[in-house]
């Protein structure tokens, strides 16, 4: 190769690695720009978190629902609360009822935002139908649970310390991947509890903290199911706890699991699950878990005799 000829292939190189990388970028935009609203809360766009673990203020706002499905998509979708107020920082759990009014399942995603728009920032969701496609079979009805809270930020950011007023809206639309749908009769207070999706939120959300079979931040909870408050060999637990004088049921576990200070005042447990749906299914596997040994020895065979140590 000739120097005009090596030099003429770098170039064309070049353009080619540009026009990559273009398109690339082109491609991606929507998702880039999804990742730019979510971390900056542009365009109203609210922020994903895994927890709540802001100071709750005296200040409160008041949050209003707006609801609206696209004009071809046969579903009627409405809040099951009008405005509710919350204190900065107080995690709320609220509703909106979905029903797919035609005569085939269909899958659809919900576009959401706030306004005033600069208060996107600081709306934050730890749980919502509108972080996945969602289906819905023909005319099923299913209540879906979004649980937030308002950054306490909000009252310093000179931008938003004036609102005392948010509005949450969604859209739904039909899913451009319905392939990716998940089925809403997860959130069926009527479907049989899933202990397997409840293991799957234990290691997302529990996990951190809990084990079955050691003691950790927080104490073993192999064998939880039926135990007495407070019991776990080799935890120091809350005084609190340790006065109950409870044995952990559903529905004690669900009372707790709802708002463990409210149920039992003075104990340190600082996580809530606010969630009606994942509260039963960590319960189903909890108690599920729980009845696996007494089960294994059930299946056990009999010992030898050199075993139980009549032998040599």
């Amino acid at each position: 190769m000739t120097p005009a000829e090596r030099k003429n292939a770098i170039v064309l190189g070049g353009v080619i690695a540009i026009i990559a990388l273009m398109l690339s970028i082109v491609a991606y935009s929507p998702t880039l720009y999804r990742w730019f609203c979510s971390a900056t809360g542009y365009g109203g766009t609210t922020v994903r978190v895994a927890a709540d673990h802001a100071k709750i203020s005296k200040r409160e706002v008041t949050v209003s629902f707006d609801t609206n499905v696209a004009p071809g998509l046969p579903w009627r979708f409405a809040p099951e609360q009008g405005p509710v107020k919350v204190h900065l920082g107080q995690q709320k759990l609220v509703f909106f009822s979905a029903q797919n009014m035609s005569n085939h399942a269909i899958v659809a995603h919900a576009t959401y935002n706030v306004t005033p728009q600069r208060s996107g920032l600081y709306f934050k969701k730890i749980q919502c139908f509108c972080f996945n496609e969602e289906r819905l079979e023909a005319h099923q009805k299913v209540d879906m649970p979004v649980v937030f809270f308002v950054d306490p930020k909000l009252a310093s950011d000179p931008t938003t310390a004036a609102v005392h007023d948010i509005t949450l809206s969604y859209t739904f639309f039909r899913s451009v991947v319905p392939q990716q749908g998940k089925e809403l009769s997860r959130l069926d207070a009527e479907a049989t509890p899933d202990p397997a999706r409840g293991e799957t939120l234990f290691t997302q959300q529990c996990s951190a903290c809990h084990s079955l079979t050691e003691n950790k931040i927080g104490p073993m909870l192999g064998g939880v199911f039926g135990r007495k408050a407070g019991t776990a060999k080799g935890y120091d637990y809350s005084p609190a706890l340790q006065k109950a004088g409870l044995n952990w049921t559903a529905k004690n576990l669900d009372q707790w699991l709802l708002d463990p200070h409210v149920f039992i005042p003075g104990v340190r447990m600082p996580v809530r699950v606010p969630d009606p749906f994942q509260r039963r299914d960590l319960i189903a596997w909890l108690e599920q878990e729980s009845r696996r040994p007494a089960q294994a020895s059930l299946q056990k065979p009999p010992a030898t005799i050199a075993e139980r140590g009549g032998g040599k």
